[in-house]
């Protein structure tokens, strides 16, 4: 299928830090992509870049197929972007905010009409787009920055947060116009709700210190690490030396310690008797064990060692 877009070797510093580490990927047209990872990890570094808001410090980056650093004018009219700040203004009504876009792109009073009102009905935020900006909800805010971002209808949307500050209700409709709109636009976002992700993705890229360490659709992703578990042993005591003997053990991955708490990842039987051998002489107060989802992926040590 053909790119919507495409990242060639792409690099962004601030100051002395690296930011994005020399990124090549491509994203289908017509897909939906959820980029998660922790907070400084470059995830929303990368949207702004996508959406031509920063510039890479080397690399390329292509928009259907054109150098968005030769044809920004051409690749600025293809991306809808909506930041997870608002930056909304607040002088201006929701409508005004929106057409303040509109006219950006040269879009025509009769389809500005006709998406203002297709979109502030399936958002449910007809009643408010005469309003001031500080005058309404950040949940409504939001909504209006989505429509702003579709108003002159690009073939890629670039979403930081979609949902923040929304209630469940707003989630369940922003959501609901978004998979409507899937297939016909190229969806790019970045979400903290995992539930979210798990449930409205075509694939998803995990970012951990501006890389990619995991790419795919979850069911493959957790394929990939259909072996291991997580573990949690509590101890009536977890001495120093012992918890220094445990996470040296060579089955063990991504060890850590919460007071008398032993959790790690392993492969199901063979770290379970590693372990429990070397403590046999030590009380053990309770036991858990439970298959990866999608949180623990994000545990990037273990993202690192699961994708070896």
């Amino acid at each position: 299928m053909e790119a919507s877009i495409t990242l060639k070797k792409v690099g962004k510093l601030i100051g002395d830090k690296t930011i994005l580490a020399g990124l090549s990927f491509g994203v289908e047209r017509g897909s939906l992509v959820a980029i998660v990872g922790m907070n400084d990890s470059g995830k929303s570094i990368l949207l702004k870049l996508l959406s031509g808001y920063e510039n890479p410090n080397y690399g390329q980056v292509f928009i259907h197929g054109l150098d968005m650093h030769k044809r920004r004018n051409e690749t600025r009219k293809i991306i809808g972007y909506v930041p997870h700040e608002n930056d909304l203004d607040p002088w201006l009504t929701l409508e005004q905010n929106i057409r303040f876009n509109a006219n950006l792109f040269s879009v025509s009073e009769k389809k500005i009409k006709q998406r203002l009102n297709d979109y502030s009905t399936a958002l449910n935020i007809r009643p408010y787009l005469d309003e001031f900006a500080l005058k309404v909800s950040n949940g409504i805010q939001k909504k209006a920055m989505l429509i702003r971002g579709l108003i002159h209808d690009p073939g890629i949307l670039i979403l930081d947060e979609p949902t923040g500050y929304m209630d469940a209700e707003s989630i369940r409709l922003t959501w609901d116009l978004l998979k409507k709109l899937k297939g016909e636009k190229s969806i790019i976002y970045v979400s903290n709700s995992l539930t979210e992700i798990e449930q409205a993705h075509d694939r998803i890229l995990v970012f951990h210190e501006g890389r990619i360490i995991m790419d795919g659709h979850l069911d493959m992703l957790l394929k990939s690490t259909i072996n291991y578990h997580q573990f949690q042993i509590e101890f009536e005591h977890l001495e120093d030396d012992l918890y220094k003997k445990l996470k040296s053990i060579p089955t063990v991955v991504s060890p850590k310690r919460t007071d008398n708490i032993f959790h790690f990842y392993g492969r199901t039987r063979t770290v379970f008797f590693d372990v429990i051998k070397l403590a046999s002489d030590k009380m053990m107060i309770d036991l858990n064990v439970k298959k990866l989802d999608l949180k623990d992926l994000l545990d990037s040590e273990f993202s690192g060692k699961s994708s070896e």
